[in-house]
């Protein structure tokens, strides 16, 4: 499977570590976005089964099953159906905050993206990673779920290799 460049996160050093920025256009409201975004019944078709109390001081809790991990944080940020923020981690581990974003367009809504990465993390695999659970979302809002595209993870991985190498 080939990836289009242009479609890949924007990679950038910073304090701490890196920090990956995707933008998703959908031909969805942000309404519906934010539903597939935080709403148990959603989450569990394109991320992982789990709950996100919405208000500051929430909690994220997703459970990845089999690959044993377990993301359980405070909820950081919170806007309703525009800002949402919990750290990728479980309690003890480096906090890796995820930031989503939703902006109208004039016929959908914008998704944006933050990752922000530690420095001894696989940036390429993390990047390629939320790739593949982005496809998943586009699919999810399209009421046509599909499990994890390891094809479309494995080329992202790839490419993002071989981007951060140059």
């Amino acid at each position: 499977m080939d990836v289009n460049i242009e479609d890949l996160a924007r990679i950038t050093r910073i304090e701490g570590g890196f920090k990956a920025e995707f933008a998703r256009d959908f031909d969805c409201s942000p309404q519906e976005v934010w539903a597939a975004l935080t709403e148990p019944a959603m989450l569990a078709q394109w991320l992982a089964p789990g709950t996100i109390e919405l208000r500051d001081g929430g909690y994220a809790r997703l459970d990845f099953g089999d690959s044993g991990i377990v993301i359980n944080s405070p909820v950081t940020l919170f806007d309703p159906n525009h800002l949402l923020e919990y750290s990728w981690s479980g309690p003890g581990e480096p906090l890796r905050p995820v930031t989503w974003t939703l902006a109208a367009l004039m016929d959908g809504c914008r998704l944006s993206l933050t990752l922000k990465i530690p420095p001894d993390e696989n940036v390429a695999r993390s990047c390629a990673g939320w790739e593949a659970h982005l496809e998943m979302l586009a699919a999810a809002l399209m009421g046509v779920p599909i499990k994890f595209p390891f094809e479309s993870f494995k080329a992202a991985r790839a490419a993002y290799e071989a981007r951060l190498a140059s």
